[in-house]
């Protein structure tokens, strides 16, 4: 690990006085590292530009921004996710402020997340904890674009992890691959699982589709003693929705 106040402390005493200098600035460094909590020069360099340290919760939403972000528009089902995310880990009011605001911080795309990554990569389960949610966010919309998949694969390489091992997890959240078909019935199909019928506005498709989704998501499952069957029924269900709504929108050409 680099403590780069640590080096520049080392670094600054030796030139003034040599060893006995280098260990007192090395210590004096080290004291400031601490302070800070400066992990690497990445992290330095954005204390100096002013930037706030980021925790592993603001890390997280940093990067659901970043995700839902990525293709340009940020949509209500991105909105809708990480809500769900702030549900899943228990967030009182003031740490979803917090989170709401690292997300919107994550929108802008300007921070360096590298170091941060690496510096989570030594805690396993909270990698595998944030890729998992980076798909979740990535299959919001019911669709994974190349940017959303480069960049989610580029963060797993910082975590520690392979692109195979980053891929992987993404079968976890995609939605059931069902055939577009122009026939008639897997559409009318769709319509009865949303709800809905061929004259129903885009605004009602949307809410009952998000209606759904929340009922049915198995995160909601998440510490409720539900079983691995009910867990797996629910992630069916969700995928099902997700088809249903992705099909119903390219038919009737709406976002």
């Amino acid at each position: 690990m680099l403590w780069p106040g640590t080096l520049i402390g080392a670094g600054a005493g030796f030139a003034i006085a040599n060893i006995p200098g280098a260990l007192l600035g090395a210590l004096l460094g080290q004291a400031l590292d601490r302070r800070l909590q400066l992990h690497s020069w990445g992290e330095l360099l954005d204390r100096v530009r002013g930037k706030s340290p980021l925790g592993d919760d603001q890390l997280l939403f940093v990067l659901l921004g970043r995700l839902a972000k990525c293709d340009g528009r940020v949509v209500q089902s991105h909105i809708q996710q990480a809500r769900q995310e702030m549900r899943a880990l228990g967030l009182d009011t003031a740490r979803q402020k917090v989170a709401i605001a690292a997300f919107n911080r994550g929108k802008g795309g300007r921070d360096r997340l590298q170091h941060h990554l690496e510096r989570l990569a030594r805690q396993p389960n909270s990698a595998e904890g944030v890729l998992r949610a980076c798909w979740r966010m990535v299959w919001a919309d019911g669709q994974a674009s190349r940017g959303e998949r480069e960049l989610v694969v580029q963060w797993g390489k910082w975590l520690g992890w392979t692109s195979v091992q980053v891929q992987s997890l993404s079968a976890d959240y995609e939605p059931a691959r069902k055939p577009l078909a122009n026939s008639g019935g897997t559409y009318q199909e769709a319509m009865r699982l949303l709800g809905v019928g061929a004259s129903t506005e885009p605004s009602q498709i949307k809410r009952a589709y998000r209606r759904l989704l929340s009922r049915h998501h198995p995160d909601k499952l998440a510490g409720s003693g539900a079983t691995p069957a009910q867990v797996r029924e629910a992630t069916e269900r969700t995928r099902e929705l997700h088809s249903a709504y992705a099909l119903i929108r390219e038919r009737r050409d709406f976002r």
